[in-house]
Formats: structure tokens, sequence, C-alpha cells
């Protein structure tokens, strides 16, 4: 029997390499950033068109590339950072492996520009599939510029899988964003479809927040700085009241690196207890620099993985620094040392002693509120949510005094809504299914095109940062679908005029924000972009739990919840109710 294994030919092993290290156009984009960084530039400029999937053209003026590494770049563990082994556990650079041109060139049709300083003339290299079409010289500023033009021409299977432009542009900004972040001495450009998006100048990272993230957050960045014999630790953290719902602000930095890591980011959410809601995340930009002999970077192909030589050291460090930080700023909850309840009943007119039956009958009474430690009247600690829309007609209101006796349903913990059915109870989950009510009519008026537009008497105008203002941009046609009449006004600012009915009573401004995080955070999945634009509306307009909700809406909601066309889930796939039936009930008491 004749030997059956190969050598794949290099064009295979490129591809295959490329399927780990190239992923969807932000890879090229990080991989090409971080290329430059290393070849000492601080000024790095970055082209895009159709968000990655035509061209991708870095541009640096760090220190270029001699003739023959021009080529030499192209071939696989082709590499200036590293000689030994030894090197592995010692490095500062972004780059090592000596994979991502290659990887790259493999998959699309690659042109590289270079120049050193000291040179006369430049190097321009073709290749494309990993076959060299061009070598020769040309003219060319001291630095090198690479366009990464048709991703995956050679590949169909794998630019099947691309997401849509939006998608895949929300990736590349990450990317870009993470980069910029972490070197704040460096200036960066970043260009898609002939708009610019950013222009970053140098300065601190103060400044690098406020240019990436936006000018809300200045007044809001608590400095954090602590320096041990393991590891240092600097950066920003968010006041608690900027904390939300949604993922997205997380950037953790490992000597620059960023890197994932959920038990990291567990130390920061730790830090920040009892001072924001548990379902809210803190914003925050920390930088870890340790010893590379200390960290495994080699672990993921994408190198945001890392391995600690002793992780729970990192984590008690850094929780106590944020901690620390948001002490020393006066930002952490002070104890409370009113007087006890007991004593706070001034001015209650004195009682005479009570007789033997009325001192047990109050005894008995104290034992049963005892169930109820905690408990208020719903007025009192909440207030009430009207359902503004016309699918609640103030004509079907209901006595305020009505309650389950009358069939209306009862609003219990604010929360859940119960209602007696035939075979038992019905509980509605008031918030999933009022996403689910919502997210049916916006995405029927997405598809259908009727909008219900209220004018606003005093416009508002809306500030975001850069890459909000790009995803913000590409909603602007569904969101006038939607009822709402917005404008831009110059920058990445945008004028609202008008706003769907439904939203009377609400801040536009805050649904807005909110429904773009909700959109930022479901690119991931594979949904049309109106399912996501209606998703995200629901999440953003939806009654939340701990809401009151008067008692001739209550019935209302349910009627509308089971007139949907899928009344079982919220958008979010959360169950909208559940139903007990008496004699599972009944049990219980046996």
């Amino acid at each position: 029997m004749s030997d059956i294994i190969r050598l794949l030919p290099d064009a295979i092993a490129n591809q295959i390499a490329a399927g780990e290290v190239i992923q969807r156009p932000a890879s090229i984009v990080k991989e090409l950033m971080e290329n430059a960084i290393d070849a000492g530039a601080d000024d790095i400029q970055v082209i895009v068109r159709d968000a990655g999937k035509a061209l991708i053209q870095v541009v640096d003026n760090g220190m270029g590339m001699s003739p023959p590494d021009a080529r030499m770049a192209f071939e696989r563990h082709a590499t200036s950072k590293i000689r030994t082994a030894q090197d592995l556990f010692a490095i500062r650079s972004m780059g090592f492996r000596g994979e991502a041109l290659a990887s790259i060139a493999a998959v699309a049709q690659v042109e590289l520009r270079t120049r050193r300083s000291d040179d006369q003339v430049g190097t321009r290299v073709v290749i494309e599939g990993s076959e060299v079409k061009t070598q020769e010289a040309c003219q060319h500023p001291p630095g090198t510029s690479i366009s990464v033009k048709n991703l995956f021409f050679n590949v169909p299977a794998r630019r099947k899988f691309l997401k849509t432009n939006p998608v895949e542009f929300r990736h590349l900004l990450d990317e870009f964003m993470r980069i910029a972040l972490a070197n704040a001495d460096l200036a960066f450009a970043l260009h898609h479809n002939d708009s610019e998006i950013y222009r970053l100048v140098k300065g601190n990272l103060r400044q690098r927040i406020v240019q990436v993230l936006g000018k809300k957050y200045n007044e809001h960045l608590v400095p954090v700085d602590e320096e041990t014999n393991y590891v240092r630790i600097t950066g920003f953290v968010g006041k608690p009241d900027i904390a939300r719902k949604t993922r997205g602000d997380q950037y953790l930095f490992v000597n620059h690196r960023f890197i994932k890591s959920p038990y990291l980011n567990h130390a920061v959410r730790n830090a920040f207890e009892e001072m924001i809601a548990p379902d809210h995340h803190p914003l925050y930009i920390l930088f870890l620099d340790i010893d590379p002999g200390k960290i495994d970077i080699n672990v993921h192909p994408t190198k945001q993985e890392i391995k600690f030589e002793d992780e729970r050291l990192i984590y008690n460090y850094l929780r106590v620094s944020v901690r620390h930080a948001l002490g020393k700023y006066s930002v952490t909850p002070s104890l409370d040392f009113d007087q006890e309840q007991a004593f706070e009943r001034a001015g209650t007119p004195a009682r005479q002693l009570a007789t033997p039956q009325e001192a047990l009958e109050r005894q008995n009474m104290q034992h049963w509120e005892r169930l109820f430690d905690g408990m208020k009247p719903a007025d009192a600690v909440t207030q009430t949510v009207t359902l503004q829309s016309d699918a609640f007609p103030a004509e079907s209101a209901v006595p305020a005094e009505a309650d389950a006796r009358t069939n209306v349903p009862y609003q219990l913990h604010n929360t859940l809504l119960v209602s007696q059915i035939k075979s038992g109870i019905l509980l509605v989950d008031q918030q999933a299914a009022h996403e689910r009510i919502l997210y049916e009519r916006n995405l029927h008026a997405l598809k259908e095109q009727a909008p219900h537009t209220q004018q606003s008497l005093f416009p508002i105008t809306i500030e975001f940062n850069p890459a909000e203002a790009a995803m913000f941009r590409e909603l602007l046609p569904d969101l006038k679908i939607l009822g709402f009449e917005i404008e831009e006004f110059g920058g990445e600012t945008f004028v609202v005029q008008g706003a769907p009915v439904q939203l009377e009573g609400q801040s536009e401004e805050q649904v807005l924000r909110t429904m773009l995080a909700q959109y930022q955070q479901d690119l991931q999945i594979t949904a049309e972009a109106k399912e996501r634009v209606a998703k995200a509306m629901s999440l953003s307009m939806a009654i939340p739990r701990g809401k009151a909700i008067p008692p001739a809406e209550r019935q209302l909601l349910i009627d509308m919840l089971f007139a949907c066309e899928n009344p079982y889930t919220s958008p979010s796939g959360r169950k909208c109710f559940v139903m007990l039936e008496l004699d599972e009930l009944m049990k219980r008491f046996m």
C-alpha cells in the first residue's frame, strides 16, 4: 500500500492559518494596525470601504522595510520579533508569530508599498492568494502602506458567512477603538466610504477616552493608579451613575494588549458592589503592566486570551485598586447611622397601657407582619406607569379601587400580573409581555412603513461619540419609519423633531440611546436589520420591572399579549407568562 501522508502546499496551509487569524475584516485592521505600532509609527491612518469587504488600507509613518524584508514579510512564521523559544516569555511587541501577513495574502488581493527613510526609492509588492504577482521599485514616503482588497475572493464559502456591512463595521470599529485607547500617545484616523469617522490627535489617556467614547464621559471618570511589586494598575473607571445595562464600555489591557477575561471583569464588577444595580455594567479602561515572564499570551490565535502565573492575585489587586480609587474620590456609599425606626416616631400620640387582650393581639400581628418585612405599599416605593399607547384607550378605565374580586389582575411586586383563569392562575411578566407587544407593533410598522409621529414642541439635540454616530446614521431610515423625525446637525450631533406617539411622557434621548446600545449588543444575532431595530426599540420602550401599572391597563396588557402572533416569549427569548393549575397549587396544602 502506498504512503498516504503528504505535506500540504503552502497556499493551502496559509488558507488554514487564515481561518484562525483572519475571521473577518476587523481581524485585518487589528493585525495591520499592530504591525504599524511595532514599526514605530506615531501616525496611523485606516481607510475602509464597504466595512472592509472591498478595501482595507493602513498607512503609517513607521520605519519601513527593505526590498528583501518586504517580500519575506509574507512568508509564514517570518518575524523580526523573536529569535528563540525563550523570547516568547519576554514579548513586549504586539505581533510575534509572523502569521498575519501570510494569512491575509492567502485570502485577499494585497498591495504593499514601503520605504525606509534612508532609501532613495521604495518597494511595491503585489500578492493574490499567496502568489506573488509583482515586486518592483516605487516612489513612496517613509513608512508603509498596505492595501487589502476583495477579502475572501478565492474562498467564496468564507465570504458568504460575513455579516451585513453594519455588523462588520461595528466589529471593525471595536478593534480600532481598542488600539486607539491603548495608544493615547499616537495619532490615528479612520475613514469609511469617504467619510471621516475618527481623527484622533496625540494626548493623554483621559483626552483619548473623551475623543473615542464622547465628551459626556469626561466628568464621570475616576483615575486608578496603584503599583505593587507584582503589577501596576492604571487607567480610569466610570462613576456608578453612568453604569449601563448593556456591555461595551469595558476595556482591559495587559502590557497595552487588549484582552478578554470574564474572571477579571468580575473583579472590577465586584469593586462596584452595592453601588450599581446587579444588571448594570460599569465603564472602565484599565491597564495592567506586568513582567512578560509572568504571563503567557501565546494561547489563542487572536492573542486576546492570556494565562497569568497567579490569576487570583491579579483578581484581588484589581478589585482592591478600583475600590480604593472609588473611595479616594468619595464615590463609595457611606454608612447610614440614622436612628433606628423604633425611635423615629416623635409626634405620635402616646397610648395608654394596653390591656392583656390588646397586647396579645398586637403581638400576634407583629408575628404576622414579619412575613412582609421590607414590603411597602406600591405607591410608597414606586411611581405608577401609564402605558402610553392607542392600544390602551382611556374609556376602558376601571375604578382604581378594583382588585382581584372584580377580575382585574393583581400586580405582584410591581413585576408580575396575576389573573384568575378557569384552571388556576395566570402569571404574566409585565416587562417581557410589553416587549413582545411593542416588538410586533414596531416590526409591523417597519414592514408596512406606517409611522405615527408626534411633533416635539421643543426639538432636542443628541450628541454621540463618532462610533455611535456612525451606527446611528445607519439606523435613520428605519427610525423614520417607526415615527421618529431626526435630522443630522453636523458632526456627531442629531436633532429630534418628532417621536412615535407611544413615547409620550418618555425621554426621547434616553430611549434612543438605550435603543442604540441594545442594537449594538444584538449585532451578533443573524437577523434582518429591521428585526434588530424592532427588538432594540421594544427593549428600550417597555415598562421595566418594579413599576406600577394602573388597574385599568393590566387586563389590556394581557389581552394585547395574547393577540400577538407569538405570545409565549419576549424578543429576547424570556417567557412572557406561566400558568399554574389549581390542582397543582392545592397539593401544596397537603
